[in-house]
């Protein structure tokens, strides 16, 4: 009877698969309708609304985990959805803005960038972890396909933060996309904040740098976004590192077990 009476967040069963299901829908229709204010012209809305599917991404999972409302139908759902708004949506906003000036060569940028998106989405689905390498859960296989979609609208973000370089950013759109449609594809670990646990005392100060981040946001756009994809890819070799120290450890224990069992 006490089982019965447990205090559950969502209580219908519908319910609890219906609302992350709506998250990851407003993700597609943030990033159809970016490409629509892309084609009007509107770039910086079509950035910001690109910024909101990330967000939504960002907590559909986490949201759908909260009220136990994961499903097979979620996960499939959700890969589409990351295919159109940073597989497609982020690139064809490049494409109206500079890619198109390159003629058939920025099509083909275009094309390559969203193939190896889709080819990305379906590795990370096909992948399965042991129990025995949990760890690896703290990782993605390459660069994950929402923020390869912010950082290959790093040289418009920055031409929309108003800041000036002697380097014209401008031209080097379709170098930048090749480069992230490789980390997209590539098996260069990357950190994961999915698995992340928070303990009680540092609840505070997490809530503190969400609000502070958030301001930010609100204020200064695109000088945020700048910095926080600046801070990504600095944090690449770092990753990198931290899965290479763990892996060897891994290694080290295994080969002392094999060990002590031929003993």
């Amino acid at each position: 009877m006490e089982d019965n009476k447990k205090f559950k967040l969502v209580s219908s069963k519908k319910t609890r698969y219906l609302l992350p299901n709506i998250l990851t829908l407003g993700g597609v229709c943030l990033g159809i309708s970016s490409i629509k204010f892309s084609i009007d012209g509107n770039y910086s809305l079509a950035v910001i609304f690109i910024l909101f599917a990330a967000i939504l991404d960002a907590l559909d999972g986490r949201v759908a985990r909260l009220i136990k409302g994961t499903s097979e139908f979620g996960k499939e759902l959700d890969s589409l959805t990351d295919f159109v708004s940073f597989g497609i949506a982020p690139v064809f906003i490049l494409y109206f803005w500079e890619l198109n000036t390159y003629g058939k060569l920025g099509w083909a940028i275009t094309l390559i960038y969203s193939v190896c998106c889709v080819l990305r989405l379906a590795r990370f689905n096909l992948t399965k972890i042991s129990n025995q390498q949990l760890w690896k859960n703290n990782y993605f296989e390459g660069v994950p396909a929402p923020a390869g979609g912010i950082l290959i609208l790093m040289p418009l973000i920055f031409e929309l933060s108003g800041l000036e370089l002697k380097i014209n950013l401008k031209s080097l759109t379709p170098f930048l996309t090749i480069l992230i449609a490789i980390l997209l594809v590539s098996k260069i670990p990357t950190l994961s904040l999915k698995k992340i646990s928070i303990s009680p005392k540092t609840t505070v100060f997490i809530l503190l740098g969400i609000g502070t981040v958030f301001i930010s946001l609100l204020f200064y756009t695109f000088q945020t976004l700048l910095f926080f994809g600046a801070v990504y890819l600095a944090s690449l070799p770092v990753s990198f590192f931290m899965y290479r120290k763990q892996s060897q450890k891994e290694s080290l224990e295994t080969s002392e077990e094999e060990h002590e069992d031929v003993l």
